[in-house]
């Protein structure tokens, strides 16, 4: 079985991407998408992965995951190059047919699609998802934001949850909630932005570092 991923996501500052991945993140994320107050250009996101250590854990690589809202096979693939990426979220509202068109054009790059739950009705569409990316992301509802809202899923209502790929839990986690959260679902990893920062972008390293004390508490 592959190790449980603990993706940092938002990250905007070299030595603070540098410091997440030595406290033993599996991946971090950046945001790609310009109307985010946690966006990095390509050129600022090659400038943190190029000197990041790996994983004191897995000794691999900490994946670099690039986040996406609706943008072009074209777009993406211009980022990825750039910036040094091996995996694409998709937070928008990309079809299955995008995702699978997306896979084909850059069979190299892990495909996660991000669900925001705004009801049961989305976790049908799951489904539909896992059949053409490696992973999904499930994450809270906003109807203006996509993500990065600190607001929590129903974790009650994703009990069941069983998509048939690998599959993350996003949506509200913080280092205080996070074993409730694991004892309740068992997702093949987790996702953070603003449970774990002073500001947007802004990371609070004392937060990160309590969330690794408490997934080690938890045999994670």
């Amino acid at each position: 079985m592959p190790p449980f991923r603990v993706k940092i996501c938002g990250i905007t500052k070299s030595e603070q991407g540098k410091a997440i991945a030595r406290l033993g993140a599996t991946a971090l994320g950046f945001i790609c998408t310009p109307i985010s107050p946690r966006y990095v250009t390509p050129e600022q996101i090659r400038q943190i992965v190029d000197g990041l250590p790996v994983n004191p854990v897995t000794d691999q690589c900490v994946d670099r995951v690039g986040v996406f809202v609706d943008a072009t096979v074209a777009e993406i693939k211009q980022v990825v190059a750039i910036a040094g990426l091996n995996a694409a979220q998709l937070h928008g509202n990309e079809s299955p047919e995008f995702c699978k068109h997306l896979r084909d054009a850059l069979p190299e790059l892990e495909i996660i699609k991000a669900l925001r739950v705004r009801d049961l009705s989305i976790l049908k569409e799951a489904h539909l998802y896992a059949l053409v990316v490696h992973t999904l992301l499930l994450d809270a509802y906003h109807p203006h934001m996509y993500g990065g809202t600190g607001a929590a899923l129903d974790w009650q209502t994703l009990q069941q949850f069983q998509p048939g790929c690998p599959w993350l839990l996003a949506g509200g986690i913080t280092p205080d909630n996070v074993r409730t959260a694991l004892q309740q679902l068992q997702p093949h990893g987790i996702d953070l932005s603003s449970g774990v920062e002073h500001a947007p972008g802004d990371k609070d390293l004392v937060k990160v570092a309590h969330l690794f004390d408490q997934l080690l508490s938890s045999s994670i």
